[in-house]
């Protein structure tokens, strides 16, 4: 088991900082993606939306955003987490 070192802390099975992947899902619509891309914004300063990878439903319908945000603690995904999910377009956070 790896220990944090100095600049890092540990909650649970995390050691932060850390890169942290996010699926969030939602119907396949215009503005989904960038309302996805504000929220993590507002929790994650540093992420790049850039980054977000997309990929729609083969029914056409849906569409899932990954975002990998650095982590710095657990309260910041907490806080992410529970703003992605009462999102109206959100349907879905993994």
């Amino acid at each position: 088991m790896s220990r944090a070192t100095p600049q890092q802390r540990t909650d649970g099975p995390w050691v932060f900082p850390c890169d942290f992947p996010i699926k969030i899902m939602g119907r396949n619509v215009e503005g989904f993606a960038d309302a996805v891309a504000a929220v993590v914004l507002r929790h994650a300063p540093d992420f790049d939306p850039a980054g977000i990878e997309l990929r729609v439903s083969s029914s056409r319908n849906y569409l899932s955003c990954t975002c990998t945000v650095r982590a710095s603690s657990r309260e910041q995904l907490d806080e992410l987490y529970r703003e992605l999910t009462s999102h109206p377009m959100v349907q879905v956070v993994l």
